[in-house]
């Protein structure tokens, strides 16, 4: 059970990418308040707890989208390899209306940045399965670890400033692209996993 927590952790730790979301944030809120940006950043951490919780307990479990989900965080690991900017995060539509907007929080922040099909897949695929009722340590677990994701991603969002200062955008994508080459291999899985199911 803790082997599963601790993987599910690191694929949405992974998925979710804290780091990929700093620079984002940080030229999002450029030149805003700090009491702002702080706003924002809880707003948007609060959405996409609330958004993950519903996938989580919706209890799909169909060997197909399993196979599916693991082809999307492929194309997302795919993505960080090559340091390419995510059309499965945002289209260019949304990033202007974004520039738009005053409320970032909800869009982009929760959706598609934090709660992005990534990490909506990656709850589905290992929480949607687990039973509340029939496993419940195992749930919160899954709970647990997801949330302390949420919680490393809204601490580096608060210290954006000094945090793109010290890593750099060329430290921020050398992170991007080594949390890419776990992703690729963990998508594989999923997807031999599903086949071996079906099959």
């Amino acid at each position: 059970m803790l082997e599963q927590i601790v993987k599910f952790f690191i694929v949405f730790f992974v998925v979710v990418e804290p780091l990929s979301i700093v620079p984002a944030f940080s030229s999002l809120t450029n030149g805003a308040s700090e009491d702002y940006r702080r706003r924002m950043a809880l707003k948007a951490v609060a959405v996409a707890a609330a958004i993950l919780l519903l996938f989580a307990l919706m209890g799909i479990s169909i060997e197909a989208f399993r196979i599916f989900g693991g082809l999307l965080l492929f194309l997302i690991a795919l993505e960080m390899v090559f340091a390419r900017e995510s059309g499965t995060r945002t289209s260019t539509d949304e990033r202007a209306e974004s520039r738009r907007r005053a409320d970032i929080s909800v869009f982009p922040l929760a959706f598609p940045l934090i709660a992005g099909p990534g990490a909506l897949v990656t709850v589905l695929l290992w929480v949607g399965p687990v039973s509340v009722t029939e496993h419940p340590v195992l749930f919160a677990g899954f709970a647990a670890s997801a949330a302390l994701v949420l919680l490393v991603t809204l601490g580096m969002m608060l210290i954006a400033g000094p945090l793109m200062r010290a890593v750099g955008i060329t430290g921020a994508n050398v992170a991007n692209r080594l949390f890419g080459v776990v992703l690729g291999a963990l998508s594989v899985q999923f997807v031999l996993d599903g086949l071996r199911s079906s099959f």
